[in-house]
């Protein structure tokens, strides 16, 4: 399954799930003060970036290491995100990151699990490793949905009040519809390169 940029993009803030995040976005920036969210937003949304992109440069690497096929990982990680999608659909996140609210969060839980969380982790790791030619590509498009998942993430708050939280919740489950199908794909993808191409 090879992808071009817009759909590398889509992949991406498919998985990093800004919307369907804005509860935890919420819940984990309400003790955070006011003067103060800004910078926590962009000091998270900069670490998972970093995060991630590290996964992606040293991907080939990591296979390598470990003795991992790209068959193996792109169906690995196509159930990861069909897990991930499967809650998203069916279950509400709003919780599972909590904070007690009253200290500041950092690294966790925003950075990493929530933007560089797993599913993104084997997201880059399988883009870089399938297509490692087209590196600076998937560099701009990680860049692109991690701006945007940065603007949801200062915006949270009148997002859902614009939107209301039934709308909202509609997202994620569109979302995560379209992410099971790509999931899916990716699963299938990774089965037909094992048996017919091996």
């Amino acid at each position: 399954m090879d992808h071009t940029f817009v759909s590398a993009f889509v992949l991406l803030l498919l998985v990093l799930d800004p919307f369907g995040s804005l509860p935890i976005f919420i819940s984990v920036l309400r003790g955070v003060a006011p003067e103060r969210r800004t910078i926590v937003a962009v000091r998270e949304v900069s670490i998972a970036f970093g995060v991630l992109l590290a996964f992606m440069f040293t991907g080939q690497g990591f296979l390598s290491l470990m003795h991992l096929s790209e068959r193996s990982l792109e169906v690995a990680g196509g159930v990861i995100l069909l897990i991930i999608s499967i809650r998203m659909i069916f279950a509400s996140g709003g919780e599972i990151y909590a904070t007690d609210g009253k200290r500041e969060p950092m690294i966790f839980p925003l950075a990493v699990p929530l933007l560089a969380g797993p599913s993104a982790m084997a997201t880059v790791l399988l883009l870089a490793s399938r297509q490692p030619e087209r590196i600076m590509h998937w560099i701009g498009a990680l860049t692109l949905a991690m701006a945007i998942s940065g603007i949801v993430l200062l915006s949270a708050e009148r997002i859902r009040k614009l939107l209301g939280t039934p709308m909202v919740s509609a997202l994620e489950k569109l979302m995560g519809l379209v992410l099971t199908a790509i999931a899916v794909e990716m699963i299938l993808a990774g089965l037909k390169r094992y048996f017919f191409e091996a």
